[in-house]
């Protein structure tokens, strides 16, 4: 990190930050901006929207989680996922969510955001009960991309593989 330092004035407070590092007010209206991403991408993964959902990413992402013998590259293969996915819970009558929290946002010098958080994916078999289906870390590396917030890189990990 550098030692360079940026004065911002915000309501009549000087923040001091590292230079390429967000200030605090910067951050404030940025992290919300994630969150609401994030809500909105898991949606419409579990909604199924394949191609809306696929569209989230880059055109060269690369997709990478433990459920799948090798990383997915591209956004055509990524929509092809969701329609298998949705086909298969079709047949097994099963429902998934996925919920994201403990989000930890990094910016990063270049401009993309580093993202790191907890995934947790229930279930819900028929007419069954809820459960917790898997517990996961989920981290990303954002771009803007004709202005909006596009994941270029996902590793998702799960707990119960160590």
């Amino acid at each position: 990190m550098t030692t360079e330092m940026l004065s911002r004035t915000e309501a009549g407070t000087v923040f001091e930050a590292p230079a390429g590092v967000l200030a605090e007010a910067e951050f404030g209206t940025l992290y919300p901006q994630i969150q609401q991403f994030y809500a909105h991408q898991m949606q419409l993964f579990d909604s199924h929207e394949a191609e809306r959902w696929a569209g989230t990413f880059t055109e060269d992402v690369v997709f990478d989680v433990p459920t799948l013998d090798e990383p997915v590259r591209g956004r055509t293969a990524l929509a092809s996922n969701v329609r298998r996915n949705e086909a298969q819970q079709a047949r097994s009558g099963e429902r998934f969510r996925h919920w994201i929290g403990m989000l930890d946002l990094r910016p990063q010098g270049d401009g993309t955001l580093h993202t790191r958080c907890y995934a947790l994916v229930y279930v819900t078999p028929g007419q069954g009960r809820s459960a917790v289906h898997r517990v996961c870390v989920m981290e990303d590396v954002l771009v803007r991309s004709r202005g909006k917030w596009r994941v270029r890189h996902r590793v998702v990990t799960r707990d119960d593989l160590g």
